[in-house]
């Protein structure tokens, strides 16, 4: 590591649950991001100030005048961009260390077998339940940890679905795919604005956690915000040995690496 980035990340080296080696590892990292809106927006602006090595981000929208409320790496001359570039711009202005793999393109399940190999964690930034489903089974395919967030009106939520550990749930365990699911878009609903900041953040913290080891990520817990009080609630998550995604039958779990 060299003197200037010695210097870049300082305040990381120091924590000793991080240091240098932890640092090594954010650097040496890549990191897959679904979706460059408001939760893809801090989270991806906080791993490249981390260092992470490389960040490939796939969104196939544009940027509109309607997303600039609240998604906050795209400017008021990014209207009309697509937002995997608009977004690449910033985090190059941000650490231009940082390698930014701008997919515009869907999350398709065949794209997303293509996308994994290599990844280390992937963030589910994406809005609609299907988006989810897929981003999930790729994940436990390919046994990647799932950093997924999300956000409507004044409510979120966050988890770490990690199908390393076989006491771990995934997504499908909570959220079966073939349950009913009423979609809510911000752009019907609403979104409370600082609300994807909060949880976009905080998906880059678990994703460092699980690169670097410090700390204790969010699996099997999923945390709630109401965000009209801030009160925050935590849930345990248990793995369901039926679950048609990870379920015994269909899947078999290694231990999680320490």
């Amino acid at each position: 590591m060299q003197d200037a980035a010695l210097l870049r990340y300082s305040r990381h080296i120091l924590l000793e649950e991080i240091g240098i080696e932890g640092q090594q590892r954010i650097l040496g990292a890549h990191v897959l991001l679904i979706g460059a809106g408001g939760l893809g927006s801090p989270a991806a602006m906080y791993l490249a100030c981390a260092g992470v090595g490389r960040i490939s981000v796939a969104d196939h929208d544009q940027v509109d005048l309607t997303n600039l409320q609240r998604q906050i790496a795209h400017r008021s001359d990014s209207v009309g961009l697509p937002k995997v570039e608009s977004l690449r711009r910033t985090l190059h202005e941000l650490n231009p260390e940082v390698d930014v793999v701008a997919l515009a393109q869907r999350a398709e399940p065949a794209l997303l077998d293509q996308w994994l190999p290599g990844v280390d964690v992937v963030l589910d930034c994406s809005d609609n339940f299907s988006t989810r489903q897929a981003i999930n089974a790729a994940c436990v395919r390919h046994r990647v940890p799932l950093v997924s967030g999300a956000a409507i009106q004044f409510d979120a939520q966050i988890s770490v679905y990690d199908s390393r550990d076989a006491q771990a749930p995934c997504y499908a365990c909570l959220f079966p795919p073939d349950t009913a699911m009423q979609e809510q878009r911000c752009a019907t609903m609403g979104v409370f604005a600082p609300l994807v900041g909060i949880v976009g953040a905080m998906q880059a913290a678990e994703a460092l956690k699980l690169i670097t080891g410090a700390g204790d990520p969010l699996r099997g817990r999923l945390l709630m915000l109401d965000g009209r009080t801030m009160a925050w609630t935590s849930v345990r998550l248990p793995r369901n040995a039926h679950c048609s995604v990870c379920g015994d039958a269909t899947h078999s779990p290694v231990a999680c690496p320490p």
